[in-house]
């Protein structure tokens, strides 16, 4: 639909579709009217979340790329958008047609964003020299670190109390206002009150009296409440600050029943308007405040008129160790997300008519399963089934549109996980439909190895993810592949499925791996154009042994689900790693078949039997 358009002073003069081209059109009125040379869009909220309320997809809105990692820029003459290797391929496809040229982080000839902003802004026919990002949605890191660079590239001012959005985007959804509940005890295993009294001996020992909590993970754990407010996500929009001895929740006042206020006002923790968040910490009456700049956005920092303490929260390094009562819920959980997969894996290998499944379909029929499964509470992430081309895309999720036929030959890719009250899945596995090409069982096998000797490493406590990441891409480096995401993630409790502060990846990630924490691993390899494979199991950190050298950890595997025998290269397989892979399987068995019907028990026998003859 185009533009209705009037005068320059109206900048709400838009009608309730618009191509990227006439919102690009819109935002450049009011950059000229405010005199930006460049506005930065990027992908988060006022919580600096990486899934986000639909209300705050600013960056999605303007570009038309729907990925949860990117940064879009747009300046009076052109538009470009910066995102990682997940992405390449979705991205390219969905900019197609716009203006937008695609920026690939980390490969070579990419320009930063302020490097780019600077030639753009030096061209003789650009009028202005001052840059815009909303203050509101950045962290006060990223404020900073981008502002040195501005002025680095050119002398380019940083301006941050202008949100272009809320002149241009008429149909913008509202901030959810969903109610909140009481996430049980029994469940989370330590009381919210506990939890505060730990973070605020945590704060004693970085020398804060308190902290403005920003992330709604964090806020959900510690104050063991869950939400509906962003997709998959249960998380609900607000604001903790705590002081030595109160707490405030800012928030929606008509999310929070009358039941979760009792609740938590027992807890120790009052309630005020999320409105009121800007006015809380400038009456802040502490000495001093932990402000984490990764986390808090500039906005709310600048406005700190105490002394600040900006470090680091304490609460990702506490909320990724779980305790015993979440180790059994997420044992729980995936006993039920296993028999789920059994019982999909099975339909697609002897019941389906697989010439007539698609993409969608199959996700599906798999949500379905989930769903009859008991305390299912929904998806944990979009699924991601990439038949054959589209497995190479990372995070490729089908559409209409895309949406492929299955067929009796090559590789499903199916990337997928739910949320359950005790527990969070996250689990890849990719299936052989019929006939293979070497190339194929090549690539699996590789993938195989890699996701095998991680998940069996034995490694010093207190290593971190990138000390290990090596393991897993050590065959295929051997061969000249490589794949450029993370091999492993946290995962929370009833929470978001990606957790941190520890990853295992290439990129240095110095938070180390402890007794109690969650991690996936799930390496892969993508070949443009032709076929995907990743393998993924959430594993759970355990103790090892004790010996004069010190503390050693290791891996058990949470997740309970057949890995695909079919395609693999027996030949390329060692004999500890074939040992590996039949130990595995044993343990799938001898967990879900207690759980499953004759007929199915069967089936997971057959497809867990060992290999090592």
């Amino acid at each position: 639909m185009h533009v209705c358009k009037v005068g320059v002073a109206n900048y709400a003069y838009l009608c309730e579709v618009m191509t990227v081209k006439e919102k690009l059109e819109a935002l450049r009125e009011v950059m000229r009217r405010e005199r930006l040379g460049a506005f930065v869009f990027p992908s988060t909220d006022p919580h600096q979340s990486e899934y986000t309320a639909d209300h705050w997809k600013g960056r999605e809105w303007v570009s038309g790329f729907g990925g949860s990692a990117g940064t879009a820029v747009v300046t009076l003459t052109a538009a470009a958008l910066w995102t990682d290797s997940r992405y390449f391929l979705a991205a390219e496809e969905q900019l197609r047609g716009t203006e937008f040229q695609l920026m690939k982080l980390k490969m070579e000839g990419t320009p930063a964003i302020a490097e780019w902003i600077g030639s753009q802004l030096s061209l003789p026919e650009a009028p202005f020299t001052e840059a815009g990002i909303d203050g509101w949605c950045s962290s006060a890191g990223t404020v900073s670190a981008l502002a040195a660079d501005l002025r680095k590239a050119g002398g380019i001012t940083l301006r941050t109390n202008l949100d272009p959005l809320a002149l241009v985007w008429k149909d913008r959804p509202p901030v959810p206002e969903n109610p909140v509940e009481v996430y049980p005890v029994d469940y989370a295993g330590e009381t919210a009150r506990e939890k505060l009294g730990r973070i605020r001996r945590a704060l004693r020992d970085r020398h804060a009296d308190g902290m403005l909590m920003a992330a709604l993970d964090d806020i959900a754990w510690t104050l063991n409440l869950r939400g509906t407010d962003v997709h998959c996500n249960p998380v609900a929009v607000s604001y903790l600050l705590i002081s030595t001895d109160k707490a405030i929740l800012y928030i929606n006042k008509v999310k929070v029943p009358d039941e979760v206020r009792a609740y938590l006002k027992g807890e120790g923790v009052a309630v005020d308007d999320y409105g009121n968040v800007l006015k809380g910490v400038r009456d802040y009456a502490e000495y001093n405040i932990l402000l984490d700049p990764d986390e808090v956005c500039h906005t709310l920092c600048k406005a700190v008129t105490r002394e600040k303490v900006l470090l680091p929260s304490p609460v990702p390094a506490m909320k990724a160790v779980k305790n015993a009562a979440e180790v059994e819920g997420f044992r729980r959980a995936m006993l039920r997300d296993g028999v789920a997969m059994v019982k999909f894996l099975k339909w697609l290998a002897t019941e389906a008519d697989i010439a007539g499944e698609t993409e969608m379909s199959v996700s599906a029929r798999l949500e379905s399963l989930r769903a009859a499964q008991p305390l299912y509470r929904g998806l944990s992430f979009d699924t991601i089934a990439g038949y054959q081309e589209h497995g190479a895309v990372v995070h490729y999720e089908a559409t209409p549109d895309s949406d492929a036929p299955l067929r009796a030959e090559g590789l499903l890719l199916l990337d997928s996980g739910a949320q359950y009250m005790d527990g969070t899945t996250d689990i890849t596995r990719t299936v052989a439909l019929g006939p293979l090409t070497e190339e194929q069982r090549r690539a699996y096998t590789l993938v195989l190895k890699g996701h095998l000797k991680l998940q069996n490493l034995k490694f010093p406590d207190g290593a971190c993810g990138t000390q290990l990441d090596a393991v897993a891409r050590m065959d295929m480096w051997r061969e000249g592949m490589n794949f450029l995401h993370g091999t492993g993630h946290g995962v929370g409790c009833y929470l978001n499925v990606h957790e941190g502060p520890h990853q295992i990846r290439m990129e240095y990630r110095p938070a180390p791996l402890r007794d109690g924490m969650t991690v996936t691993d799930e390496p892969g390899l993508y070949l443009e154009g032709r076929f995907g494979v990743r393998i993924e199991n959430t594993l759970l950190v355990r103790p090892y042994k004790e010996t004069p050298f010190g503390r050693f950890l290791q891996f058990e595997p949470l997740t309970l689900c057949p890995i695909d025998t079919a395609p693999v290269v027996w030949e390329m397989m060692t004999d500890e790693e074939v040992r590996w892979l039949d130990d595995y399987h044993r343990l799938v068995y001898e967990r879900l078949a207690p759980l499953l019907d004759e007929e199915e028990r069967r089936w997971l026998a057959g497809v867990t039997e060992p290999c090592g003859a």
